[in-house]
């Protein structure tokens, strides 16, 4: 979340956000979108949206993610700025880019990075395996 102190506490050191992130990557989850909700509160400021796209990049990079194939999106689902449609409260928004194994895709909205998801392949062949993260 965008606003004053959220997004702080999110990625602390026990922060939630830094949790389920780890927790994403020990489970296999291998394409992430990062939904910057609550835009509002932070007045449709570019200005701490790219703030919480360098901390968090620097982040996910250390867990395992490549933020180049992350889509960083800034929404506000109170007011449903750039969930479906482009936003008119963020006009210095032009849009996310991420690389995939076909090519560059890219996209303006929640939905267009929704959509870009590429449906991960089950490995039927392979013997299961359990990921632990704590014992």
């Amino acid at each position: 979340a965008a606003g004053t102190g959220e997004f702080e506490a999110g990625i602390s050191k026990d922060g939630q956000t830094r949790e389920h992130a780890l927790l994403a990557f020990t489970l296999g989850v291998r394409q992430l979108i990062v939904a910057v909700n609550k835009m509002d509160t932070a007045k449709w400021s570019d200005e701490r949206f790219n703030e919480i796209v360098k901390e968090t990049s620097n982040f996910i990079k250390k867990v395992g993610y490549n933020p180049k194939t992350v889509p960083f999106v800034p929404i506000s689902g109170w007011h449903g700025d750039n969930m479906l449609e482009e936003s008119s409260n963020m006009t210095w928004y032009k849009g996310w880019t991420k690389e995939t194994k076909g090519g560059v895709v890219k996209g303006k909205t929640l939905l267009d990075a929704i959509d870009a998801i590429e449906p991960p392949v089950r490995p039927e062949n392979k013997p299961l395996r359990l990921p632990l993260q704590d014992v």
